[in-house]
């Protein structure tokens, strides 16, 4: 059995689609591109498809991982290719290896994402940031299937900052307003702290409430570097794996022999 992980993303009008959405449109392109899936026993057997922490409704994404088990060997740029091809505009696979180390889910400790908050001004999202920073706690409230919860939103936040705006703005964002753009990068914990916390956090304590819904997009997820502060890329011990290593030169003798 060959595994192979992908990274695909979700892109404009895509970001809404929910994961079960996502679900169904994938198990639909690997019937289009007749990829030779292994499937699970029992009476109801399904595709071997192991999703890692999909980004919430409404977002948009750059770096969704899953991994797919196949009863045959397939190159996985060839299979990335025709996964693409089979997939809607907007839900593309842009990466993919085959699976040569173990504990990708185990890779995926932390997310950077950016907020785009149109009509607000940067003066205003920067006195937001430097409050919701100097805070130990940022207590908020979430509502679940068993009520409404409180927790902390501070606590997973490895950084939060003000980042410059640029000038290529989405077909579907107003033109004529101020925006703010932040940059966030927060640790999957348990309960697991989204940007709309954070959104809810800094109305906590800076009043900052952006006149229309944030524009949110996850533009990396793996594993946090305690040293550096970055979040590392989780398919490179793949690609390291797969990498031959160069075989070293002869030694030269040390002495000839008598003649």
């Amino acid at each position: 059995m060959q595994r192979i992980r992908l990274r695909y993303t979700k892109r404009g009008r895509l970001r809404f689609t929910s994961h079960r959405d996502f679900q169904r449109a994938f198990e639909r392109a690997l019937r289009r591109a007749e990829v030779p899936m292994a499937y699970s026993a029992g009476f109801t057997p399904h595709p071997k498809v192991s999703y890692a922490n999909a980004a919430p409704t409404g977002t948009g994404s750059e770096a969704e991982y899953l991994e797919i088990a196949l009863t045959e060997a397939r190159d996985p740029e060839q299979l990335r290719l025709l996964l693409d091809e089979s997939l809607p505009a907007g839900l593309d696979v842009v990466e993919a290896v085959e699976a040569r180390t173990s504990g990708l889910a185990d890779r995926l400790t932390a997310s950077v994402w950016e907020l785009r908050l149109d009509a607000v001004d940067p003066a205003d999202a920067e006195r937001a940031v430097a409050a919701f920073d100097a805070a130990e706690t940022v207590e908020v409230q979430r509502r679940t299937k068993n009520g409404v919860r409180t927790f902390d939103a501070r606590s997973a936040v490895v950084s939060l900052e003000s980042a410059a705006t640029t000038d290529d703005v989405p077909a579907d964002r107003p033109t004529d307003r101020p925006c703010a753009i932040l940059r966030l990068v927060v640790r999957h914990v348990t309960p697991a702290v989204r940007p709309d916390d954070v959104l809810s956090g800094l109305r906590a304590v800076a009043d900052l409430a952006p006149p229309v819904p944030a524009a949110v997009t996850r533009l990396a997820q793996g594993l946090f570097d305690e040293e550096t502060g970055a979040v590392t890329d989780p398919l490179a011990p793949d690609r390291e794996a797969a990498t031959p290593e160069p075989h070293p030169a002869p030694a030269a003798a040390a002495a000839k022999a008598p003649a």
